[in-house]
């Protein structure tokens, strides 16, 4: 491709191994320090030493190797991961100040011998498809994972050899990560906002203008019918009806079911069938999560579910609302099985879990909408927010490529 290169990461970078210490060593005390579970915790391309809060070693700086010593432009490596995405994971060390830095526990640095790949390209260069895949052919390891200082040198990068053309690219990338990062800062205070109601208006702390009715006690059994799923595992087919189980409620994800014969199904739901405004609620593992049933269903589910139909004098919605509140987490890990492995609820124990609510079904209502009106924007800005990522995906995937070259901009004036 014209005006385009490539060449390996030996070619263009001094490859060398950073000062091995254990996150026990780590404090406030000392120069910076970058462990590589670090890296793996962050979803950014870079990390600035100037901005970021990081970890201290209390090491005399003469102990440490100049390859380990982090500058500005620097590339950081991890050399282990427990999974295949983790391989190729990186950053872009910012360092304007030249602030003592040091890399860490499993991390491999990469400084450029040259300047013919900018600093701020270099944040996007090694996220292509060509260069993970690579990672992941060089990679050695059976539960970890990962490359070493020498394999890592045979991996190629293609970039364009303008500079000007690798800032422009760079620039592109940086302002759609921009609008991602204020996006997810927006979701994180709407979700701040709406914890902090939650707790308010689910423990009556905070009423709504025209409620005054006393707030009263009740047990889950006294409210909801609570019924069991099957405890035999059923046959699984190719199609059929979906057969939900735990985990189809805590991932919040009901399009990925396993499925059971329409025959099976008749015999499971002989006598009780889920209906859209019931509750599934977990009952092992993670329990006491509950998805409100807001669509036509036809499916049964397993034991580690359990069924609950509200009676009148509490709404649905607003249950599986309450059921977010810290005081019915306290409620459900109180009746649960203390020392089951995994942990454990069992039905009857369900049925005395208390509950404080308002007394009338406007004023549950009532609540229950301002939350859902809270959760409905979020849901909508993390649509949002998806979709810009995977404007980002492919942005990359065409502008790293050399697919689509940008123009360098005139002055028409």
């Amino acid at each position: 491709m014209v005006g385009w290169i490539e060449k390996s990461i030996g070619d263009l970078f001094e490859i060398s191994g950073g000062l091995s210490a254990s996150r026990e060593q780590l404090s406030d005390v000392g120069f910076p320090y970058l462990h590589y579970g670090d890296i793996h915790g962050t979803m950014q391309a870079y990390i600035d030493v100037c901005v970021n809060k990081i970890p201290c070693l209390d090491v005399p700086l003469n102990k440490v190797s100049k390859g380990a010593l982090l500058q500005n432009g620097d590339v950081v490596f991890v050399d282990a991961s427990e999974d295949d995405e983790g391989i190729s994971r990186h950053v872009v060390v910012r360092n304007t100040d030249n602030e003592p830095f040091i890399s860490g526990l499993h991390t491999i640095v990469a400084k450029a011998k040259n300047n013919e790949i900018d600093n701020q390209y270099r944040e996007y260069c090694f996220q292509t498809k060509a260069v993970k895949s690579q990672f992941k052919f060089y990679a050695v390891g059976t539960k970890v994972q990962g490359v070493n200082k020498t394999t890592i040198k045979d991996i190629d990068l293609s970039y364009p050899v303008s500079l000007s053309e690798q800032r422009r690219i760079a620039a592109v990338l940086t302002d759609t990560d921009e609008l991602i990062t204020a996006l997810e800062k927006l979701i994180a205070k709407k979700k701040a906002i709406k914890q902090g109601a939650m707790q308010e208006l689910l423990s009556g702390e905070r009423r709504l203008p025209g409620f005054s009715d006393e707030w009263v006690e009740k047990k889950l059994g006294d409210v909801c019918e609570i019924k069991d799923g099957t405890h035999q595992t059923p046959t699984y087919v190719d199609f059929g009806i979906p057969f939900y189980s735990v985990e189809n409620v805590t991932n919040d994800d009901f399009s990925n079911t396993k499925y059971i014969t329409p025959a099976e199904h008749r015999k499971l739901t002989a006598k009780y069938k889920i209906e859209r405004g019931d509750i599934l609620m977990t009952r092992i593992g993670s329990i006491g999560v509950c998805k409100y049933v807001d669509w036509d269903v036809n499916a049964s589910f397993y034991v580690s579910l359990a069924l609950l139909k509200c009676k009148s004098e509490i709404d649905s919605k607003f249950l599986c609302l309450y059921s977010q509140c810290t005081q019915f987490q306290k409620e459900i890990e109180l009746h649960s099985l203390q020392h089951a492995v995994p942990k454990k609820i069992n039905l009857g124990n369900i049925s005395l879990v208390t509950l404080l609510i308002p007394s009338t079904l406007e004023e549950q209502r009532a609540i229950g909408e301002i939350l859902s009106d809270m959760d409905e924007e979020i849901d909508k800005l993390t649509a949002k927010l998806n979709k810009y990522k995977q404007i980002k995906q492919g942005m990359m995937s065409e502008l790293l490529t050399g697919r689509i070259r940008l123009k360098e901009e005139t002055d028409n004036g």
